[in-house]
């Protein structure tokens, strides 16, 4: 029951983070790499995102 809900936790936050990824200003070329290792390394490539990867826009702030 445990893992599920920490599958379930990592699924919805790398949804997420594809989902900014998408959204950010990075080129085409890297938003794909950047997807891809989220995909392939869920865990891993959540941390590196979020550590090292495109920022999303920021729209309507000053």
């Amino acid at each position: 029951m445990f893992e599920t809900i920490i599958g379930i936790i990592i699924f919805a936050l790398d949804v997420w983070a594809i989902a900014s990824i998408i959204n950010s200003g990075a080129t085409g070329r890297s938003k794909v790499i950047w997807v891809i290792v989220v995909a392939v390394l869920p865990v891993a490539g959540l941390i590196a995102w979020w550590l090292m990867g495109p920022k999303a826009n920021q729209q309507g702030r000053v």
